[in-house]
């Protein structure tokens, strides 16, 4: 598979919330994690093509999120919100009661491992690690890790969808896994109108489509994962307001609720998480 990476900056100033945690406010510069807003691809014009359904993120309901956390994977389960965070020494996996916000669980990653993608299968959860090439699977009740699975190249997303995982590695490229043994099971490319959407990266897999965030945009893509193609262009722009955006990273976390056709919206250090549905633009 491919592996094309590029630098990757974060800058935050982070304000406390009082629900979900309190946040911290500082500066930094670190290229070897993703978390600032960069070029979106709009203005190169991949995205104003013709050819597929252009949709918008209209917002049902606006929750808290607490600001200081990296988020990097976001599921939901039966009322629970599952949160897989990153960054070196700060890599948590969480869950969440939806109803109230109350934190159930918690887990810390080793310090070695930045967190990434997660999906729910069964009674389990896997998680998986940026550069490390490790994949942890976990109980889903109390997040203890049950045991480890080693993958070649980069982690970023996870979905679980028709017996089988979906992962990204930030290329153009979707990797199928066997969900017990977490072996690769081939895997598609990524396509939009024919030519290559690059920086997949947070998944979710819904009636037997993949909807992906592309990374340094406010865009989603649905996939049809047996061709690779793009059928839906998602434009979440416009989320945050212009004061929580000076202090907020890129759009990373996508969630479908229990609700059909609703999903749950957040990003890198965002104050605030939105319950939306996909609608024409």
């Amino acid at each position: 598979m491919r592996r094309r990476r590029r630098t990757r900056l974060l800058v935050t100033c982070l304000v406390p919330l009082a629900i979900l945690g309190t946040a911290r406010c500082g500066t930094s510069q670190q290229p070897q994690q993703h978390g600032n807003r960069g070029s979106d691809q709009s203005e190169q014009g991949l995205w104003h093509g013709g050819s597929v359904p252009h949709l918008r993120a209209d917002v049902i309901h606006v929750l808290p999120h607490d600001p200081s956390l990296f988020t990097q994977g976001l599921e939901t389960n039966s009322g629970t919100l599952y949160e897989s965070t990153g960054k070196h020494g700060e890599s948590v996996l969480r869950a969440v009661d939806l109803t109230n916000g109350t934190e159930l669980e918690r887990v810390e990653l080793p310090s070695r491992f930045f967190g990434e993608g997660i999906t729910v299968v069964g009674d389990r959860i896997w998680q998986l690690s940026w550069k490390s090439g490790t994949a942890f699977l976990r109980d889903r009740t109390t997040l203890r890790e049950k045991r480890r699975a080693d993958y070649d190249g980069e982690g970023w997303g996870l979905c679980s969808s028709d017996g089988r995982l979906v992962m990204s590695d930030g290329s153009e490229e979707l990797t199928f896994r066997d969900p017990d043994t977490f072996a690769e099971r081939g895997g598609v490319t990524v396509r939009l109108d024919g030519e290559p959407v690059e920086e997949i990266n947070e998944l979710e897999c819904v009636d037997g489509s993949v909807w992906a965030n592309v990374w340094q945009t406010d865009r989603i893509v649905r996939i049809d994962p047996t061709s690779g193609r793009v059928t839906a262009v998602v434009n979440a722009s416009g989320l945050l307001d212009e004061s929580a955006e000076s202090g907020a990273g890129v759009l990373n976390g996508i969630a479908a609720t229990d609700a059909g056709g609703e999903f749950l919206l957040t990003g890198k250090y965002w104050p605030k998480m939105f319950r939306v549905r996909f609608v024409p633009e």
